[in-house]
């Protein structure tokens, strides 16, 4: 009897066992892989890394199921065509940061869709809050709206009693807990009849607030109305009413209504963003139309390339789980403001910063010292193919509820990014005697000069060809077969054009640029405009931008760190050995965040104190039981209760977490003042305080301990006197590359032709590069300039500025 035949490496491979992150940026999609190791008896988990172009027609359609069809490649074994639907039984997961929508609002390029707005405030959007932000540009073009056509709808409702009554607790309309009307309104405007201020059902809303409906919609209007829409065309609407904040019957019977006629998609403004400021609320609401299809369309195209399975487990997983007790391979997606977000759950509006948020969850689990007494804060430094995005560390993720991007105000909770258009694929232009570095991107396609698609001049030709890119380490994954090296040729022919071009223009000057001058001159500038938003993060708000570490990834990112922090003052650099892809890193690390949000409008009084935490209990009660269907339970749960607070009189509210303010748990007063104080420097004292919302974040923790930081590494080696300079191993030649690099620093070093390097993997725990040296690894080079030293470390390369 014949020996059975060995299992394939596919059989062994166990199913559910592959996790897999993609980060699909400008001009890199990035790709983190960790799979059990079938040869390994402990089963443990082995690290896949893969990096490809964002955009190549000419041999794949999407990028991150290509990046994936790779990857099951190489842990399987085998062979598998391009459009070949991917089978997911041995996937566990997919996480994906996208993109998609940023560049939809920023190319003005999403869904055409309809406005639907309370009779009377037709144009509320296009006159919006009227500020200027270049009051002394000469041309001022304001961007346009996002909706395409605007539906007015005869409804009202208004709230009983009026601003800033003196007297508004002693006035405001009584409700029993059945929500019925116990005493009517008392204060100025009361006609003396009726419960409200004059006729109309006078209800409670969420926030607390007495509302007094005016005039119900006509839905037979309406429907007629929502039809004629959608004959036109439309499938996907924004339905913004007056006070829908805290009364949202009327959206919903609407949004119910429009369903039922078709449409696609609908976006109710009370259940996107249940905050007062109606103009706010209204443009978030049109920029979640427009965008939301717009990602639908692109996850259709995604679960396209995929077995039925992959759908089933990520739009239907918690009737799978009810029904076969397991759960299926299941896509999840990173959210703005750092969190991971169900399909169901994921819209247009979150994912705005989707993409760099996951490199400041990266940077912020590996690069941040927890210990009492370490703590020092981190900038990140993310500098991609199209711009790099800027952030800061400080034990929280920085969160904003307000921000502008592409000339759309938006409400909704995002990481507090400064993104600057300059990255490797920057374009660099001379005119009328400037260097300039950006905006314009060479982006994927074309690319760069050195990509061999006739691209334009840009960062990555200018460090190619001073040495800072060796193309004998980096990917050949250019040209026609997708297997050539980058061209130095064609960035030195480029280049030369631009030498004769800027030496013309001074001319009567003794001495005339040399390539290597004029080149690095493109850099620095380059470099210049990275530093502008570290200190606008830093120095603006009174931070000392020396007193951090710089925490640098990206795919470039290493090429200049070094130069930005010598600019900046910032004495340490953590480079993650991830670090080129931690933007996808940070998704595997990233937690599961879910969080619920209602109106208030109440005063912070002693007396109401009981009422609010009575409300934050109930919210914290239904976010841990959503976290629990999700499989996060106990320790791996961790609570937030936030109040979104203002001085009466005031419009400018802030959210308040008191324990990130130093207060005691439940004084969120003194925590506000806290926070009032520091964003104002001063404190509007006996001034009343309002509570506009209340607000609880759930976090799900996807693992309970990363082990010590890096920091606690260098200082365990330097006790056990494990550092040892590589010049002083007796091995040194070993770990180097046989041939040296002509690498040009700035002056006065200028080129060093002797520049060695070497490549990560050779290298040991412990041992210390003194620049001028270069390190390679797998996807990126960094430069360790004069002066540095570079200390190798388990996590990446720990660096100390002279």
């Amino acid at each position: 009897m014949s020996n059975p035949a060995p299992a394939s490496l596919k059989d062994r491979v166990p199913d559910r066992s592959i996790r897999i992150c993609a980060d699909r940026g400008g001009t890199f999609c990035d790709v983190h892989a960790s799979y059990v190791d079938p040869e390994s008896p402990d089963g443990e988990r082995k690290e896949l890394v893969v990096k490809l172009l964002s955009q190549d027609p000419g041999n794949y359609a999407d990028a991150p199921t290509e990046g994936i069809r790779r990857v099951l490649e190489i842990v399987t074994g085998e062979t598998i065509p391009r459009g070949q639907i991917l089978d997911t039984k041995k996937i566990d997961y997919i996480r994906l940061s996208t993109t998609i929508a940023t560049n939809a609002l920023l190319e003005r390029k999403g869904h055409k869709h309809a406005l639907l707005i309370t009779k009377g405030f037709k144009d509320l959007l296009l006159i919006g809050n009227q500020s200027r932000p270049k009051i002394f540009d000469l041309n001022i073009r304001r961007p346009g709206v996002l909706y395409s056509k605007v539906l007015e709808v005869d409804e009202r409702v208004t709230l009983v009693g009026y601003t800033s009554d003196p007297q508004a607790e002693e006035h405001q309309v009584l409700f029993d807990d059945d929500g019925n009307v116990t005493r009517g309104y008392q204060g100025k405007g009361w006609d003396g009849v009726s419960v409200g201020e004059g006729p109309g059902k006078v209800v409670r809303g969420i926030s607390g607030e007495a509302v007094r409906v005016l005039k119900e919609p006509d839905l037979r209007q309406v429907e007629n109305d929502l039809k004629a829409l959608y004959d036109e065309g439309y499938r996907s609407i924004a339905i913004i009413f007056v006070h829908s904040y805290t009364y949202p019957e009327h959206e919903q019977i609407i949004g119910d209504l429009a369903r039922k006629v078709g449409f696609d998609h609908v976006s109710e403004s009370s259940k996107l963003v249940p905050m007062i400021k109606m103009v706010l609320r209204g443009v978030s609401s049109t920029a979640d139309a427009y965008l939301t299809p717009i990602l639908r369309q692109y996850l259709d195209g995604f679960f396209s390339g995929f077995d039925k399975n992959l759908r089933e487990g990520t739009f239907n997983a918690e009737e799978l789980h009810e029904a076969t007790g397991q759960r299926g391979a299941r896509v999840e997606f990173m959210a703005s403001d750092g969190g991971l977000v169900d399909v169901n759950n994921f819209s247009g509006l979150k994912s705005i910063l989707s993409g760099p948020a996951g490199g400041v969850v990266g940077y912020a689990l590996t690069s941040w010292d927890g210990r009492e007494g370490k703590r020092v804060p981190v900038i990140g430094l993310d500098v991609g193919g199209t711009s790099t995005d800027v952030s800061r560390f400080d034990g929280r993720y920085e969160i904003v509820y307000e921000t502008t991007t592409a000339g759309v105000t938006i409400q909704s909770p995002q990481l507090d990014i400064n993104t600057v258009a300059a990255g490797g694929g920057s374009c660099l232009t001379f005119r009328n005697g400037l260097f300039l570095a950006g905006p314009e991107s060479a982006g994927a396609d074309p690319g760069p000069a050195c990509y061999r698609k006739g691209g334009p001049l840009a960062v990555t030709d200018a460090n190619l060809l001073l040495g800072r890119l060796v193309p004998d380490f980096f990917p050949k994954i250019f040209g026609k077969s997708e297997k050539e090296p980058l061209d130095t040729d064609a960035a030195r022919v480029a280049f030369e054009k631009v030498v004769i071009e800027v030496n013309e223009s001074l001319e009567g000057r003794d001495h005339e640029l040399s390539l290597d001058e004029v080149v690095y001159g493109f850099i620095k500038v380059a470099n210049e405009t990275m530093c502008r938003p570290i200190r606008a993060l830093t120095e603006a708000r009174g931070y000392a931008t020396g007193k951090h570490v710089l925490a640098s990834f990206g795919g470039a990112g290493g090429q200049h760190a070094c130069e930005i922090a010598k600019l900046l003052g910032i004495k340490t650099i953590v480079i993650h050995r991830h670090s080129s892809i931690l933007s996808a890193y940070g998704l595997a690390l990233a937690d599961r965040a879910h969080e619920v949000q209602e109106p208030c409008a109440t005063f912070y009084t002693p007396q109401n104190v009981p009422t609010l935490m009575a409300r934050l209990d109930r919210l914290t009660s239904q976010v841990t039981k959503d976290l629990g269907e999700q499989g996060f339970t106990g320790k791996r749960v961790k609570i937030e209760r936030i109040l979104n607070m203002r001085f009466e009189g005031t419009d400018t509210s802030l959210m308040v977490l008191p324990e990130a303010t130093g207060a005691q748990p439940d004084d969120y007063l003194d925590a506000f003042k806290r926070v009032y104080k520091s964003e104002f420097g001063f404190v509007l004292e006996g001034k009343p305080v309002i509570v506009d919302d209340v607000k609880v974040r759930g976090i799900g923790k996807t693992f309970d301990d990363l082990g010590p930081s890096i920091y606690a590494e260098v200082e365990s080696l330097e006790e056990k006197g494990l550092v040892v300079a590589l010049q002083h191993q007796e091995n040194v030649k070993a770990k180097a590359e046989a041939k040296k690099y002509s690498v040009y620093f700035a002056p006065p070093v200028g080129r060093v032709e002797d520049t060695p390097v070497y490549l990560l993997r050779n290298l040991e725990v412990g041992d210390l590069v003194e620049g001028p040296a270069m390190v390679i690894d797998e996807t990126q080079t960094i430069v360790i300039i004069p002066g540095a030293k570079a200390l190798v470390t388990s996590r990446g390369l720990y660096i100390k500025i002279d």
